[in-house]
């Protein structure tokens, strides 16, 4: 009787380890079109708790390394696994990352004696699906380093000690590079024009070359910017987080003040839309604190020193 249950005891542990995705995974992703060669090697570590997943998602896109927190939930009667709003580079884009498309992580597990993996689709989300196409993933479970200790030190300090590739600080440093360069929306840019530009700052810089990025100022609550350079659009949609929105601006000559300017979205959960924006000129950092609203939207006037 006793070798009995304990021979059922151990078919319950391994049918319950089976239906796990518990651990790191490792694949690649690509693009569904006939025509695109475009690809994505991925890499993901999941920790289910009570009720949800946590996860780290890291991919690797033509030349550059993105890594990711996101959530999520596994139904481990039907074995599905759901993670949401990733933010996906946009298959066409160049390496920099210029567009995102924030899209849904479909997949179910399948185990067998020989190995997991988990099959699905990043979707994307209802206003992306015109211009971002669906990306199939397959990946293979790594059951050599998916050890509890290993997994727990990946969530808790954002970055694996089992990475398959290893990102400089410029890879990691920021969530999305936009080049400078006029992009097309009509919508915000009718938007725009209709709401008041309020002077934030005004500050000198030492170099007609900035780097300069957006984070969320103070709790990540949802707020999403666009930004405009000299009254030109220059990106949209920008979710603002921990991780910044990195632009490398070149100043126009031909103008004696340049201005930068953040237009809101929305207000996120909690009103209004506030960003801290670090400018750097090789020599000196400033700190701008923004704020802007519906109806305002937050300038920095920057000057060159002579």
């Amino acid at each position: 009787m006793k070798k009995t249950l304990l021979f059922l005891s151990l078919l319950i542990t391994l049918h319950s380890q089976s239906q796990s995705v518990f651990g790191y995974w490792y694949g690649n992703a690509n693009v569904k079109t006939n025509s695109s060669a475009n690809n994505y090697l991925v890499e993901l570590v999941l920790l289910p708790e009570k009720g949800y997943v946590k996860a780290v998602l890291n991919y690797y896109f033509k030349s550059s390394y993105r890594s990711i927190q996101v959530k999520g939930n596994y139904d481990a009667a039907t074995r599905q696994l759901s993670l949401y709003n990733i933010p996906i580079p946009y298959y066409g884009s160049g390496a920099a990352f210029e567009v995102d498309c924030i899209m849904n992580m479909r997949g179910t597990l399948r185990a067998a004696k020989a190995g997991s993996n988990l099959v699905g689709e990043f979707i994307s989300l209802p206003q992306y699906k015109y211009t971002c196409t669906n990306i199939n993933f397959n990946l293979k479970l790594n059951a050599g380093i998916s050890k509890k200790d290993s997994v727990l030190q990946a969530i808790r300090e954002y970055k694996e000690s089992y990475q398959v590739w290893k990102p400089s600080n410029t890879d990691t440093l920021v969530a999305v590079n936009i080049n400078q360069r006029k992009v097309v929306n009509y919508v915000i840019e009718n938007e725009f024009k209709e709401r008041e530009n309020v002077v934030t700052d005004e500050i000198e810089v030492a170099s007609d070359s900035l780097k300069i990025d957006f984070y969320d100022n103070g709790e990540v609550d949802g707020d999403s910017i666009s930004v405009f350079f000299n009254t030109k659009l220059i990106a949209f949609h920008q979710k603002l987080s921990t991780r910044s929105v990195h632009f490398n601006i070149v100043l126009e000559p031909q103008q004696e003040i340049n201005e930068l300017t953040m237009f809101a979205d929305n207000l996120g959960a909690i009103p209004p839309n506030t960003a801290l924006m670090i400018i750097d000129d090789g020599k000196k950092k400033f700190n701008v604190r923004l704020s802007s609203s519906l109806t305002k939207n937050a300038t920095v006037k920057i000057k060159r020193k002579k």
